[in-house]
């Protein structure tokens, strides 16, 4: 699909910290992919379990090793991933998720039929386990162009799915304050500048289990609660809406409650 003359190399971010009981599965999605002009960038965030040794079972000169002598915030490390990427593109893929065979590969062919984007995001399937169930994220159109409002709206775009420019990380990248939504804040930083393209077709899974869905409603809240203050003004004066944040903000709050 993607023309010899245009072959960018694609830095693959992978974050863990003990995650071994997807790892194997989600790394082998990535050596699968039928585009080969990846590099993976795996920080292990000072994990305590066979982490290491799953990533050594794959010997591939393409996968690059890095180990934090502590544990730090998901946001710092994924800034700290990315200095170490040498790719002109950047995608994400967690551990417990995994990608379907010409992800990258569609990707990159988009961006070569369309050089005025930066940024390029996919549907996506989303696997249950306890209800044991596979659906695809979105039946409807992706928004894409100018997302910003889609965004504000409570739209959401899965990390996992996007890929960008490596350059757009020489002006921002996540707050590291944040737990819960540093990606959310990126995407809204980015749409108020760049234009997002949306692939219709699924080309990834996230995996909805046990260890990552947890009650983080009071943290979330907290943090989306903080957020809107900090640039309520700064969407009045675009006027922008942040009418659905804040009823999204109640809806945290009542899950919070409810689950007490």
């Amino acid at each position: 699909m993607t023309s010899q003359k245009y072959n960018p190399k694609v830095s693959v971010i992978m974050n863990c910290f003990n995650g071994e009981k997807y790892l194997y599965k989600s790394i082998s999605s990535v050596i699968g992919q039928s585009y080969k002009n990846w590099e993976l960038i795996f920080w292990d965030n000072n994990s305590t379990d066979n982490s290491k040794k799953i990533f050594d079972k794959f010997n591939d000169k393409r996968m690059k090793y890095y180990r934090s002598n502590k544990y730090i915030k998901l946001y710092k490390a994924r800034n700290e991933a990315i200095k170490k990427s040498t790719g002109d593109y950047i995608t994400f893929i967690d551990t417990d998720d995994f990608w379907v065979k010409k992800k990258i590969e569609k990707h990159i062919f988009f961006f070569q039929k369309n050089i005025k984007y930066s940024l390029s995001y996919s549907n996506w399937f989303v696997l249950n386990e306890k209800k044991n169930t596979k659906k695809i994220f979105s039946k409807m159109r992706l928004p894409f162009g100018n997302v910003t409002q889609q965004l504000l709206n409570n739209y959401v775009i899965n990390i996992g799915t996007v890929m960008m420019k490596k350059k757009l990380f020489k002006n921002y990248k996540f707050n590291e304050k944040f737990e819960i939504i540093g990606d959310f804040d990126l995407f809204i930083k980015l749409s108020l500048k760049y234009d997002f393209y949306s692939i219709q077709e699924p080309l990834s899974y996230y995996r909805i289990h046990n260890n990552n869905f947890s009650n983080k409603f009071k943290l979330h809240a907290l943090e989306l609660n903080n957020w809107l203050k900090k640039n309520k003004n700064f969407f009045k004066r675009k006027k922008i809406s942040l009418f659905n944040q804040s009823i999204y903000l109640q809806k945290l709050r009542l899950k919070n409650f409810l689950s007490l």
